[in-house]
């Protein structure tokens, strides 16, 4: 062994156990190594990252900047602004028909923020955590940190990658702590309809001591008919669901890290609790523009949905254009989600893949066109496609990638 391998052996050695069991986050990874080949020279069309690409709407970075001139450069109270979290009350109960007030909500650092912070609240070690498979790439990860065991079911293909309440009803058991799931979904682009989320949550009526994390950051991405419904709006089930949404994609605020979680006052206290120890409170001059972003016009969001919808169509109009790959039609968020298991087993003479991480890799470096493998989502037949980018890019690199898997055989 090197002295360099070595020298990291003993470093990972010193790393906590918690720490050494997690997974790296396969989306960042990708985009990482994208960035490597970027730096070279090379073109990449980067389709792995889940970010808008519009600017931030100018009503909301004017109310930055205005916090700037006005003076909030302090410490904010441990769950937000007390407007903030006003505004948050008032678009839950305009917007998701579910009646919380300020108290019951606090603003973390983002959603993926605000998720973890409820796990490490809710779950204690042995706790089981029912997840809808294919899920968000940190879930099981967030699960696993608290010391709960993650409970994986899957949403087959044929039914838009959607768990069933027969299905959630066969996962419970005494230890089931938490049912989490999104809608719409990253990565598929699922959305669970009224009657769906209905017949799920006669289910969870059933099970008293279950609460239900619904992660709604793609509220506003949605391309059905009937629109958004949650979950938490059901009377029943008020008391025993964690509302979890923010604005990074909804109304392009990524960087400025804004989630919240609006749940009963119990349940908002152990955060508040938990946060006042880790983070304390969440960016000032941020939280100023989120409470523009929910007070605001709506004008914004619904242009860049509609635009995430003709890319849509685009890109999968595209993909069923190419051999093997099978492809569904997402009714939200900005991906494709296509099985690509055609491919395993295939080789281009020096390559052979085995499986979506192979095929990702392999695409990266001989088409220069980054997506994820769906190994991370809990769909290792699938690769993740963002849609989040201009036609003209989504064209080239889908070409690409037909042009590059045409050399297997």
């Amino acid at each position: 062994m090197s002295a360099v391998a070595e020298q990291t052996r003993l470093e990972t050695r010193m790393l906590a156990d918690r720490i050494n069991a997690l997974e790296e986050s396969s989306t960042l990874a990708m985009t990482k190594m994208a960035r490597e080949l970027a730096s070279k020279g090379h073109r990449v069309i980067s389709l792995s990252v889940g970010e808008p690409d519009f600017k931030t709407p100018e009503h909301i970075c004017e109310a930055a900047k205005k916090a700037i001139d006005d003076g909030f450069h302090g410490y904010s109270p441990v769950a937000g602004y007390p407007d903030l979290r006003k505004a948050i009350a008032d678009k839950l109960a305009r917007d998701n028909n579910i009646d919380w007030k300020p108290e019951n909500i606090v603003v973390s650092t983002g959603a993926k923020h605000s998720l973890a912070n409820v796990i490490q609240v809710l779950v204690n070690p042995g706790d089981e955590v029912v997840i809808f498979a294919p899920y968000w790439v940190s879930y099981s990860e967030m699960v696993k940190l608290a010391e709960g065991k993650s409970v994986i079911v899957d949403g087959a293909f044929e039914n838009d990658f959607k768990v069933t309440a027969a299905q959630l009803e066969a996962a419970i058991t005494p230890k089931t702590k938490i049912v989490m799931y999104a809608s719409p979904n990253n990565p598929t682009g699922a959305v669970y309809s009224e009657t769906e989320l209905r017949e799920i949550a006669a289910v969870l009526e059933k099970h008293e001591g279950v609460y239900v994390l619904a992660d709604e950051i793609y509220e506003y991405i949605n391309f059905t008919d009937e629109g958004h419904f949650s979950i938490g709006s059901i009377p029943a089930l008020k008391e025993r669901v964690i509302t979890v949404n923010g604005v990074a994609k909804g109304y392009a605020m990524t960087g400025w890290r804004i989630g919240f979680i609006a749940a009963a006052k119990w349940i908002a206290e152990g955060v508040e609790k938990l946060q006042g120890q880790v983070t304390s409170g969440t960016n000032s001059i941020a939280q100023k523009a989120a409470t523009a972003a929910f007070n605001g016009p709506m004008e914004p969001s619904i242009e860049m949905a509609k635009a995430y919808h003709r890319r849509r169509d685009l890109v999968v109009g595209l993909l069923k254009d190419i051999e093997g790959f099978k492809v569904n039609v997402p009714q939200g968020a900005f991906y494709a989600f296509p099985d690509v298991s055609y491919y395993f087993g295939k080789s281009d003479g020096e390559t052979t893949i085995k499986d979506s991480d192979d095929f990702c890799n392999w695409l990266l470096n001989n088409s220069y066109v980054s997506t994820v493998a769906g190994s991370g989502f809990g769909a290792p037949n699938c690769i993740r496609i963002s849609t989040a980018a201009s036609d003209e890019s989504l064209i080239e690199a889908v070409q690409r990638i037909k042009d590059a898997v045409a050399t297997l055989k």
